[in-house]
């Protein structure tokens, strides 16, 4: 009987004692080498694991939001014996880094829900055209982690005179029944993309690539729709511009291909007739600009179309006064146009003394040919 209860008790030690080695290794309070916060403050439970009941209580002063601080382990194992926490296993580790986790708002972040706030509100159109500036120049801004919360803006206000704002936002807590509340106060100006001239242009300038740059100006500071850099390159001034002056669709105009008193060539055509002769420019004109043009042989004013640089066209035979065609080139005649061709030139060449010959030098729109006579 007596070594059947020997036995037991010896049994049970045995198995007792690894539970008891084990309870013990567990319970050995193990330094971190690295620590993550989000409250103010450090506390033992942060530092090592199974603290026990020694887990809450504060040690330090946790890091700037965002920011990482060293603590030395000597630093680390004397405030920890002044709380009565020693047998720290500190393995190889050397020092203790803390991080203090922060939220952070980028500035561009900012302004974006500043411009949110006022878009098509007080007279401001979209968010994307808002500039937004503060009073006090604000980098990313950094909040306590636990503001997991979206901005929500509770009051603004705005003054369209000024552009000044005042907008105040809301961020939910996870730590706090009260949300946190961030107040921003500056100018808030809409803007719009426009051309810019790079350097001085004369009017009389094709508008070249480098001569122009496309930035953001106030809106007020262009009267009018605002012109785009492709828009403008190819194109003339209407009068002489400065650099840095933003330009409207009002200030350019086509290149002018036909210059008052210049000399031009003037095209007579309808189907299956093209001449050409020489004539002078009475007025200014772009690409598809009717102007009128002197028919240097003739000495009468024709109205045409311009149609390239230095170039008029007449078309068909509405002119009231058709133009004298040239003798050095004549082209795109049809074999039954040659008798009509020779009677136009002859007609056009020799001033009309009357308006019955005028009408006597027109072109009939339409021509009727004749079939060929029989042979006997």
């Amino acid at each position: 009987m007596i070594r059947a209860t020997l036995a037991t008790i010896s049994t049970l030690l045995a198995l007792a004692l690894p539970a008891a080695a084990a309870d013990e290794f567990i319970a050995s309070p193990t330094l971190r080498g690295s620590v993550t916060v989000t409250s103010d403050v450090v506390r033992i439970g942060d530092l090592i694991d199974n603290a026990g009941s020694a887990a809450l209580i504060p040690v330090y002063r946790s890091p700037d939001l965002g920011t990482t601080g060293t603590l030395t382990i000597a630093q680390v194992l004397s405030v920890l014996r002044a709380k009565q926490v020693i047998g720290v296993m500190t393995g190889d580790i050397k020092e203790v880094q803390v991080t203090r986790l922060a939220r952070t708002l980028a500035s561009k972040d900012l302004e974006a829900a500043v411009a949110s706030t006022l878009e098509r509100r007080f007279g401001l159109g979209d968010a994307a055209n808002i500039t937004v500036t503060f009073d006090r120049g604000i980098s990313d801004m950094r909040l306590d982690a636990s503001n997991t919360g979206a901005l929500q803006p509770v009051a603004t206000r705005y003054d369209a005179r000024s552009g000044r704002f005042d907008v105040t936002f809301e961020i939910n807590n996870d730590n706090n029944p009260a949300p946190t509340k961030l107040r921003f106060t500056g100018t808030a100006i809409e803007t719009v993309e426009v051309a810019v001239l790079t350097r001085d242009i004369d009017r009389a300038e094709l508008l070249k690539s480098s001569d122009v740059s496309l930035e953001r100006r106030p809106k007020a500071e262009v009267a009018g729709e605002p012109a785009s850099r492709d828009r403008t390159l190819g194109m003339q001034l209407r009068r002489a511009m400065r650099a840095g002056t933003p330009i409207r669709i009002a200030d350019i105009v086509k290149p002018d291909f036909v210059l008052r008193d210049q000399a031009v060539t003037i095209i007579y055509q309808v189907p299956g007739l093209y001449l050409t002769t020489r004539g002078k420019a009475i007025e200014n004109g772009a690409e598809g600009d009717s102007v009128s043009v002197l028919n240097l042989q003739s000495k009468r004013t024709l109205t045409g179309i311009v149609t390239g640089r230095g170039q008029v066209t007449v078309q068909g035979a509405s002119q009231s006064a058709p133009m004298a065609p040239a003798v050095e080139q004549t082209s795109s005649i049809k074999r039954d146009d040659v008798p009509a061709a020779a009677a136009l030139a002859q007609s056009l060449i020799q001033t009309p003394a009357s308006p019955a010959q005028i009408a006597q030098a027109q072109i009939p729109p339409v021509r009727l040919s004749q079939a060929p006579a029989k042979s006997e």
